[in-house]
C-alpha cells in the first residue's frame, strides 16, 4: 500500500500540485500578517507589549523561521490603507490557497470535469473553507504557546506538571489539526465521501504536521539559536517556501492514502512507471481507469478504456 500511495502521488504530478499550493500560500502569509498586525495596532494601541506576543504566538506555526518574520514585521498603528492591503492581498492568496485545494482534491479523487462544481460554486465554497480553517488555526496557535513554552508555567509546582501540561496542549492540538484536516478533505472534493473513509488520512495529517511543529521548535532552540538570524530575508524567503511546500505534500500524500483506500487502488505492480512491457495488476488498472475517465468534460461524453496485453515491441522505456 505505501508503494501504491507513492505510484498514485506521482501519476497525479503530486509535487507540481504542491507547488501550485506553495505559490498562493506564500502570497497570502505577509498580507495577512499585515492585516494582523494592523488590527493590532487598533485594538491594542499603546502596549506593544501584548501586540508583540500575540504575533509570535501567531508565527509558531512556522518554527523554523517565525523568530526571523517577527523581528522584521512591526506594527502599523491602525493603518487604515493596511487594513486594506493585508485584507485584498490576504483574500487573494486565501482564495487561491483553496481552489488550488480544491482543483489538487479532485485531480487525486479522480472527479470527471463535468461533476466539478462551476467557478461560483468553487468560490464559495473556497470561502466557507477559509472561515472554518481560520477558526481553527485560532484555536491552534493559543495551544501552540503551551507546547513551545520555554520556562516552566508560573503558579505550577515542579517541572514535571509543567510536561504534563505541554504533552496535554500537544494532544489537543494535535486532535485540532486532525479535525481541521478531515474538514478539509471533506470541503475540498466535489464528491460523496463520509468521514470513515477520510479518518485515516486526517488521523495521520493532524499527527505528523503536529509532530513536524515540535521537531522544528526543537531543532530551533537546539541547533538554530542565535545562528539563523544571520541568514536575513534569503533565510526568511527561503525557509518559509519550503516549510509551507513541506505542508502542502504532507498534506496531499495523506489525501492519497484515503483515495488509495477507498477505491483499493492496491497493490501496484513495481515497473509500471518505468515500462509498457509488464502486466498490470487489479489495482494498475483501476488506478489507470480512473486517469482516464477523470477527464470527461461534458455530460454526453462517454469514455471507455480498454487493456491490451503486454506488447515488449512497445516498450517505452527502449
Amino acid at each position: 500500500m505505501p508503494i501504491a500511495v507513492v505510484y498514485k502521488f506521482l501519476d497525479d504530478s503530486g509535487t507540481y500540485l504542491a507547488a501550485l499550493i506553495t505559490y498562493y500560500s506564500f502570497v497570502s502569509i505577509f498580507p495577512l500578517l499585515l492585516l494582523l498586525v494592523t488590527m493590532l495596532g487598533y485594538v491594542l494601541h499603546g502596549n506593544d507589549q501584548l501586540q508583540q506576543a500575540i504575533l509570535h504566538s501567531a508565527l509558531r506555526e512556522f518554527p523554523i523561521i517565525g523568530d526571523q518574520i517577527g523581528q522584521n514585521v512591526r506594527s502599523l498603528h491602525g493603518s487604515v490603507a493596511g487594513v486594506i492591503v493585508g485584507a485584498l492581498g490576504g483574500l487573494y492568496g486565501g482564495l487561491g490557497v483553496a481552489n488550488a485545494g480544491q482543483y489538487a482534491s479532485n485531480t487525486i479523487w479522480a472527479v470527471p470535469h463535468t461533476r466539478r462544481p462551476n467557478v461560483f460554486a468553487q468560490y464559495g465554497r473556497s470561502l466557507a473553507l477559509l472561515l472554518i480553517v481560520g477558526i481553527g488555526l485560532i484555536a491552534t496557535t493559543g495551544l501552540a504557546g503551551l507546547t513551545t513554552a520555554q520556562r516552566p508555567l508560573p503558579g505550577l509546582i515542579g517541572s514535571g506538571m509543567d510536561l504534563l501540561i505541554r504533552v496535554g496542549a500537544t494532544a489537543v492540538a494535535a486532535a485540532i489539526n486532525t479535525g481541521l484536516f478531515l474538514l478539509a478533505f471533506r470541503a475540498l472534493v466535489a464528491r460523496h465521501v463520509t468521514v470513515r473513509q477520510l479518518l485515516a488520512g486526517a488521523v495521520a495529517a493532524g499527527v505528523l504536521w503536529q509532530a513536524l511543529q515540535e521537531l522544528g521548535t526543537f531543532y530551533v532552540e537546539h541547533e538554530l539559536r542565535g545562528v539563523s538570524a544571520t541568514y536575513g530575508l534569503f533565510g526568511i524567503v527561503l525557509g518559509l517556501l519550503a516549510w509551507i511546500y513541506l505542508g502542502a505534500l504532507l498534506f496531499l500524500l495523506c489525501s492519497e492514502i484515503n483515495v488509495v483506500r477507498v477505491q483499493r487502488l492496491w497493490p501496484r505492480s513495481l515497473p509500471t512507471l518505468f515500462t509498457d512491457n509488464v502486466r498490470l495488476t487489479g489495482g494498475d488498472r483501476r488506478a489507470y481507469r480512473g486517469y482516464a475517465t477523470a477527464e470527461q468534460r461534458k455530460g454526453f461524453e462517454t469514455i471507455n478504456v480498454e487493456f491490451d496485453e503486454p506488447d515488449p515491441s512497445r516498450d517505452r522505456s527502449q
